[in-house]
């Protein structure tokens, strides 16, 4: 049974009857297509439309692209100049199956002159019904995306962002320092029996200071990015509606911006929560917090549970945008809590989260504990949410195995931590 998609479709005039007779082909087997054009025979510059294709795929706004011209190739290096596009030109199924399951591609570029309309029909719904799945596949479009990224930032940016950016990497070791200091191990200039603080500084470089309430305003997010700059928090998290503003607040900063998606509730499907984190990433989030889809966990549909993760976490990984998995483990059980931990690894997340703060309960130091033993074969990060109002509540989940905590009381916390020096 073919998968159904959000489908571009254009051509230039060469490829212009072709393209007609494929988009109703497309139609009639349930597909949404997107007609980008060109709307008749007369003459029309192939990039042009090569590019709107291209555009529709890149905001997620289709899940894949199909441009026809007279070769295929002209459209797919004009396809390709748009980020997070990876065109290519296919003239037989087994090109068609190997761009889709070894490159990841998301735009089919064809050839009007190469190909029968049947030949091209079948084509087609190899490229449909092919995905990138192996996890030595993933890794190398990871690459791709990963050069993408380093090209268009430039030597100068990369510099800047070098200088100001901290790295999970760098998250981590400050976690096992802060791990070595509340157990002791690292803390032999310390009298015995006076245990090691966290200080304001190093607790604001694991605080994703937030503001998810619904009646937050426009002002609110712009306190909350002040806060940030003036404390020196890690990120500020924000729904997705707000990643724009907040991330021109801090333009040029080293806070990063991270969006809720799929947020309170985790109910929505794969595909929508996918393009809401598309449309953050595309305007400037570099951390993603995603729900679980806590319903299907609760009834064993762990197929469609982890589908829902990965769904996010690879949009994420396109981009080098780490994304936290929201459990809401105030209702799951253990074993569930457990579940949905092994498939978040099992889908290449970064971070397991508990909490939406907007439940029956937020974290606890149990759940914390039981979660940072579950991803320590992965080393997946475990964020601390909802409820953690104080530093000593901070300290708690810290000592439990957080490595990031998410708040809205988080002066209050590094206030609290200043006197406590």
């Amino acid at each position: 049974m073919s998968t159904l998609r959000r489908i571009a479709i254009g051509a230039d005039h060469g490829g212009y009857e072709m393209k007609e007779a494929l988009a109703a082909w497309l139609k009639g087997l349930g597909h949404r297509v997107q007609d980008c054009g060109t709307h008749s025979k007369d003459p029309v510059d192939y990039p042009r439309i090569a590019s709107s294709v291209a555009r529709q795929v890149s905001s997620g706004q289709c899940d894949i692209g199909i441009m026809i011209d007279g070769a295929g190739i002209g459209s797919a290096m004009a396809a390709n100049k748009i980020p997070g596009v990876r065109a290519a030109a296919c003239y037989n199924e087994a090109l068609a199956r190997n761009c889709r399951e070894h490159n990841g591609a998301n735009v089919l570029t064809l050839g009007a002159g190469q190909n029968s309309l049947e030949q091209v029909k079948a084509i087609t719904d190899i490229f449909i019904n092919t995905e990138c799945t192996a996890e030595r596949h993933l890794k190398r479009v990871q690459m791709i995306a990963d050069l993408e990224k380093s090209w268009a930032a430039g030597p100068a940016r990369n510099e800047k962002e070098n200088a100001l950016d901290i790295s999970p990497e760098d998250i981590a070791k400050i976690t096992q320092r802060v791990r070595e200091m509340m157990s002791g191990g690292a803390a032999a200039t310390a009298p015995a029996d006076k245990p090691v603080k966290l200080g304001p500084k190093e607790l604001a470089q694991m605080i994703d200071h937030t503001i998810l309430k619904p009646d937050a305003s426009t002002a609110d997010v712009k306190k909350l990015c002040d806060e940030a700059l003036k404390y020196g928090f890690f990120s500020v998290c924000v729904n997705s509606g707000y990643v724009k503003q907040a991330v021109a607040l801090l333009r040029g900063s080293p806070v990063k911006v991270c969006s809720v998606v799929g947020f309170p509730l985790g109910a929505q499907p794969p595909e929508i929560k996918a393009m809401e984190a598309r449309r953050a990433i595309r305007e400037g989030a570099k951390e993603i917090d995603m729900v679980i889809n806590i319903g299907a966990l609760k009834s064993g549909d762990d197929v469609l549970a982890l589908k829902d993760i990965r769904a996010v976490v690879e949009t994420c990984k396109e981009s080098r945008v780490l994304c936290k998995v929201i459990l809401e483990t105030v209702l799951l059980t253990n074993d569930e809590k457990v579940r949905a931990c092994e498939m978040s690894m099992k889908a290449r997340a970064d971070f397991v989260k508990t909490s939406t703060g907007f439940s029956s309960g937020g974290a606890t130091a149990e759940d914390i504990a039981l979660m940072a033993k579950t991803v320590a074969p992965k080393k997946l990060g475990v964020k601390a949410s909802g409820g953690v109002r104080t530093y000593a509540d901070a300290m708690k989940m810290i000592r439990a195995g957080a490595t990031r905590i998410g708040s809205s009381n988080s002066i209050k916390m590094l206030e609290e931590a200043a006197a406590a020096q």
